[in-house]
């Protein structure tokens, strides 16, 4: 096994002891290996855990696939990054109408990812007007 030393923030730290502290890990190595293998599987859904007790350690936290899918986003990190390239797409090419029509049939005007996908779409409609 794999030595790394890595800093961290001393109230990131103190956490951590309070985490030991309440049993919730055993050590604070524990929950180091389990906090990176954690954010591995949301990068890679695919990733193969080599934890020792990662899935018992998963539950006792009470992670569930929702919580899980939440940190990824709304959508588990997929539809969002799909959208975001058709919104790029349609902008590079100047459909800015059917921009509009994919944001507007796919959000709800209010959500975070609408506004986002709107300013997006601004930027290459600014870049074309300025250009």
């Amino acid at each position: 096994m794999a030595k790394d030393t890595v800093r961290y923030p001393d109230e990131v730290v103190e956490e951590i002891d309070e985490l030991v502290d309440d049993g919730m890990f055993e050590s604070k190595s524990e929950f180091y290996r389990f906090s990176a293998e954690y954010v591995l599987t949301l990068v890679d859904p695919d990733h193969d855990v080599k934890t020792f007790n990662f899935d018992e350690i998963k539950s006792e936290l009470d992670i569930s696939d929702a919580d899980h899918a939440k940190a990824l986003g709304t959508d588990g990190g997929t539809f969002f990054l799909d959208a975001v390239i058709t919104v790029r797409k349609q902008g590079l090419r100047g459909n800015y109408e059917a921009a509009e029509r994919f944001i507007d049939t796919h959000y709800d005007p209010t959500d975070q990812e609408c506004i986002i996908l709107e300013e997006l779409l601004g930027t290459y409609r600014d870049g074309a007007n300025s250009a």
